[in-house]
């Protein structure tokens, strides 16, 4: 399912998401026993949280994962494992399955293969959703990132170590085979700011100049002013 939904206000739009991620989650749970779904970090998606993390689902058969986390522990206001743990495993959702996406070291290829071992156990994602930044980044693959080329490629490792020059700390992220390897792809975006971007992306040339480009066809793309 891919497509374009334009909601009349962000609380619409949130509200929306959530319904359609629910549904899809109910269905992968019917038909697998089990289901699993990335999400996007930061404070953009609380809302949408908030209404999912009510849903009467079979939580506990769920497993739940970031699409990327800054290299911080938890204890970090930067964390977004910590955001995930504050607004969505929380209610009904506080049964769900939490995939590691940190592990302490001094470098997030010190943990790396251990990361990629507990992601690759979970694929393929049943549902996932991504933000974009203004950059036309999603997940943590940022048009400048050091290893670009590596996390766009179709024989990526499952999770990379990335740093770009906007991002003040390294990044792990799940790479472009992994979230196009999803069974429903959702691009969560709010903003004027955003929808430019979005269609900026579309007329670009290559995934290296506007790596969002990697799901904008097979996606389902979810916006409010």
């Amino acid at each position: 399912m891919s497509g374009f939904i334009k909601y009349d206000s962000r609380a619409e739009l949130f509200k929306g998401l959530a319904s359609v991620v629910e549904a899809q989650l109910r269905a992968a749970l019917a038909q697998n026993g089990r289901a699993t779904l990335a999400v996007p970090g930061g404070t953009t998606p609380a809302p949408f949280f908030a209404h999912l993390r009510i849903a009467d689902l079979d939580w506990a058969n769920v497993t739940v994962l970031l699409t990327d986390e800054r290299f911080v522990p938890e204890s970090s206001d930067r964390s977004n494992t910590r955001l995930l743990r504050e607004n969505l495993l929380q209610d009904q959702a506080a049964k769900a399955v939490l995939v590691p996406f940190y592990q302490p070291a001094d470098a997030p290829e010190d943990v790396l293969s251990n990361l990629q071992s507990g992601v690759s156990a979970v694929l393929p994602l049943d549902v996932c959703v991504l933000g974009m930044g203004a950059d036309m980044h999603t997940a943590s693959i940022f048009p400048e990132a050091d290893l670009l080329a590596e996390a766009l490629a179709d024989d990526a490792p499952v999770v990379l170590p990335m740093r770009a020059p906007n991002a003040p700390e390294p990044r792990l992220t799940l790479t472009a085979p992994v979230l196009r390897g999803a069974g429903h792809v959702h691009i969560l975006i709010a903003g004027t700011e955003k929808q430019a971007a979005f269609e900026q992306a579309r007329a670009a040339g290559t995934t290296l100049e506007a790596p969002i480009k990697i799901v904008q066809e097979q996606a389902q793309t979810h916006y409010a002013d």
